[in-house]
């Protein structure tokens, strides 16, 4: 539901049921509902959008549409944020969110370390420089290849995943740092497919059953890897601070127990990430400084109480900071009144560059972004041009009763996961990643063409 929807005090529910109510809602259609957009973007008196000193008509005439438009500067600035907030922590962000070559390279002059969760993600962040010893490999089934080309190049560390891992790696015969996923029962309450802590799913090994602490047992006894501590990742999109306290709770607790059992202190801890962002003004996303403040005094408290020493922290961020940093620009095609329910508002893009309103019940926003509108607001539901009646884009948002085709529509919050889980499906090519700050702008990742489709079709 739209963040101005929200704001004129709807309640999130069926728009069936709210009848004429909800067109004699006062709605400023050319407002901006700022924790929703990037740090540098604002709309002129003319109701077209700015982002790092251009207008997004600009922006569109010389990059096309759709695209997706990456604030550089709000991107550091989430990075410093996170580093500053969690002090002495390690913070790895999560690659899986959006990976570039830009963007590791902005990781690294911003003193981040990286999360990978495959061998394409390893190659990017290697090919763009980061070093080896600040990278992390995530993942349920790493390849062998993977895992030696991992090693060879000295990767940090390797969060082991199943027992069949730990073979792997042991085969080796190199004394890798590895930490153990743990699946700790803690239900996010997010997604089902984006809750991953609880025990049947297939990440990690679980806490309730015993097979976490067997797997420090049979790494521990084979005396081949470097096991440094346990991890754990509870989901995505998460506000609730609660389910850390009883993730880190329960991990502590098995650290103590592979001490008294083991007689081995292991010296890290991993939390994982999944901190929520704002995608409507429903969302009530935690600052990076009270996230941290938090999780330190979990972790120092059950220390304590354990007698323990405190284990060196470790987080993965990855939505939390590129997120909100981009917003994707369409141009609107066609207009479809339907009497009596909404109005649907095709664009140039949809489900191809952003699957998430289709795969997770997602919920967006947008705003019309080349021009101000007087027209009274009507409810809309922004589509793709795909051959799918679930190709939504924004499920519902007020929009100018007087939007027509050639104007550009902005949806802020695809940061995350929208150019990452971008497809070629009915062969649309997918769109560019234009980085903008201080009145520049650049092409981080190029748009497809059809030439690159074919290029890989053999005939």
């Amino acid at each position: 539901m739209s963040g101005r929807a929200h704001e004129a005090g709807a309640i999130h529910g069926d728009f069936g049921h709210r009848g004429p109510a909800w067109l004699r809602t006062p709605i400023d259609v050319n407002a901006l509902m700022q924790p929703l957009w990037p740090q540098t973007v604002h709309k002129g008196a003319d109701g077209v959008l700015q982002i790092g000193g251009l207008s997004v008509t600009e922006l569109a005439q010389r990059f096309g549409t759709p695209a997706y438009l990456f604030d550089e500067e709000d991107f550091r600035a989430r990075c410093r944020a996170f580093k500053a907030a969690f002090g002495d922590a390690e913070v790895y962000y999560a690659g899986k969110a959006f990976l570039c070559k830009a963007v590791v390279r902005i990781l690294s002059e911003e003193g981040l370390s990286l999360d990978v969760c495959s061998g394409g993600e390893l190659a990017t962040a290697l090919a763009a420089g980061m070093d080896p010893a600040r990278i992390g490999f995530h993942g349920n089934n790493k390849s062998m290849r993977e895992l030696t080309e991992a090693v060879d190049r000295g990767v940090g560390r390797i969060i082991v995943d199943s027992f069949d891992e730990i073979d792997r790696l042991s085969s080796l015969k190199k004394p890798v740092k590895v930490m153990i996923r743990v699946t700790v029962g803690v239900e996010a309450h997010t997604h089902e497919f984006i809750a991953t802590a609880h025990e049947d799913q297939k990440f990690g090994f679980a806490l309730a059953g015993g097979s976490a602490f067997e797997a420090a047992r049979r790494i521990l006894a084979e005396g081949v890897l470097d096991l440094r501590g346990f991890h754990s990742h509870i989901g995505s999109q998460i506000f609730d601070a609660s389910g850390f306290e009883v993730s880190a709770r329960r991990v502590l607790a098995l650290q103590k127990r592979v001490l008294d059992e083991l007689g081995v202190e292991l010296p890290e801890l991993d939390l994982g990430g999944g901190f929520g962002i704002a995608y409507t003004s429903q969302d009530d996303p935690s600052e990076a400084s009270d996230l941290a403040d938090r999780m330190a005094k979990i972790v120092a408290d059950e220390c304590a109480a354990l007698q323990l020493n405190l284990p060196h922290l470790s987080v993965e961020p990855g939505r939390a900071i590129v997120g909100p940093s981009t917003f994707t620009l369409y141009e609107v095609g066609t207009v479809k009144p339907l009497d009596g329910l909404r109005t649907y508002v095709s664009v140039d893009g949809g489900m191809s560059d952003n699957i998430r309103t289709a795969l997770y019940d997602a919920s967006y926003s947008a705003t019309l972004a080349s021009r101000r509108s007087q027209a009274e607001p009507i409810l809309a539901r922004v589509v793709g041009k795909h051959c799918e009646s679930g190709d939504v884009v924004v499920k519902d948002e007020f929009l100018p009763a007087d939007i027509k085709t050639g104007d550009l529509l902005a949806v802020p919050g695809t940061g995350a996961y929208c150019r990452s889980m971008a497809s070629n499906y009915n062969h649309v090519p997918r769109p560019p990643v234009v980085a903008v700050r201080d009145g520049q702008a650049r092409v981080i990742v190029r748009r497809e063409t059809e030439e690159d489709l074919l290029a890989l079709d053999m005939g």
